[in-house]
């Protein structure tokens, strides 16, 4: 008799991870039974979010992660393909510079320069980087955590370094979702909402709930959506 042998661990890797959104997404697909790779660009900020986790029984490890640095991606790229052999989902979470003290017409380009490397740049390097590990699961799965200020549907005239750096993010999701049509993995643009955290301060909707967003697009089925900007698993326009 052949005893029935139990599909792999799933393997997920968040950047920006040690606090807010990226680490409630953490938390969750953790709890769902992933092996999380917890992204930070600080390891002791990172090792301190993930203690709890790992206290916990949750299998969540810490690496450091700056996705600006070609060098710092390509080392993680390197340490994932050792350890596991492939990853199953990519959680491209990092972002920056919500600046909503300025206007198109005034704002300091170097500050869009900053925002377009972390949240566009970042991303499409991430993506780059791992795609040769997510061609190998058979369920691969990206999610680029973006924002309703990067819609252009809806786009007003403030946070002009976010809100370009996050139509770009959508941009570059359904480009790579239309070249990877086929493959199996699936690759999508998701709002979390207005959530209160650092970055979005108080008064938002609960961290989990944005979080719960995240990892609907991380576990869709292989028969899910691609190419689509989401919140709450519903579709909103570009």
């Amino acid at each position: 008799m052949v005893e029935a042998t139990s599909p792999p661990t799933l393997v997920a890797l968040v950047t920006g991870a040690n606090r807010g959104i990226g680490l409630e997404v953490t938390r969750q697909l953790a709890q769902a039974g992933m092996t999380v790779i917890l992204g930070s660009r600080d390891l002791v900020k990172g090792e301190a979010a993930a203690a709890s986790m790992i206290q916990a029984g949750l299998e969540v490890l810490p690496q450091p992660l700056d996705v600006t640095d070609l060098a710092s991606v390509a080392h993680l790229a390197q340490l994932v393909e050792q350890q596991f052999g492939r990853l199953d989902v990519l959680v491209n979470n990092a972002g920056i510079l919500y600046d909503t003290w300025q206007q198109a017409s005034n704002a300091d380009l170097e500050v869009v320069q900053e925002a377009i490397a972390t949240n566009t740049l970042g991303p499409w390097r991430m993506a780059q980087a791992f795609l040769p590990l997510l061609k190998l699961s058979p369920h691969g799965r990206i999610v680029n955590v973006s924002s309703g200020a990067g819609a252009l549907s809806s786009m007003g005239a403030g946070t002009p370094a976010y809100s370009t750096s996050k139509a770009a993010l959508n941009a570059f999701t359904r480009l790579l979702a239309a070249e990877l049509q086929g493959t199996g993995i699936l690759v999508n643009a998701v709002c979390p909402g207005w959530v209160a955290t650092d970055m979005g301060g108080s008064g938002g909707r609960p961290v989990a709930d944005g979080a719960a967003s995240v990892v609907w697009a991380a576990t869709l089925p292989d028969d899910g959506p691609t190419g689509g900007f989401f919140r709450d698993g519903k579709p909103l326009n570009w």
